[in-house]
């Protein structure tokens, strides 16, 4: 599992935990429409920091509580 993929659930987790649109994340977020779906599609090789944090913003949390699964606590992640 890569840390595209983690992100990937874990936006797929907090948008319906929060019942939100992928639409209203991208426009509180500030992430384009295109990278999304990159992300959520595993187009992405990885996700930056910047990313995260716009990410975290947009779900009205902070990077650490974004991150807080223990899928980004595994060993098993792919590094490139």
């Amino acid at each position: 599992m890569t840390i595209n993929d983690i992100v990937a659930a874990r936006v797929s987790f907090l948008l319906k935990q929060k019942g939100m649109t992928q639409y209203r994340l991208e426009q509180d977020s500030g992430v384009t429409h295109g990278a999304m779906n990159r992300i959520l599609n595993g187009d992405n090789k990885t996700v930056t920091l910047t990313t995260l944090y716009r990410l975290a913003r947009g779900f009205d949390m902070t990077v650490f509580e974004f991150m807080d699964d223990e899928k980004f606590h595994s060993k098993d992640i792919e590094l490139d």
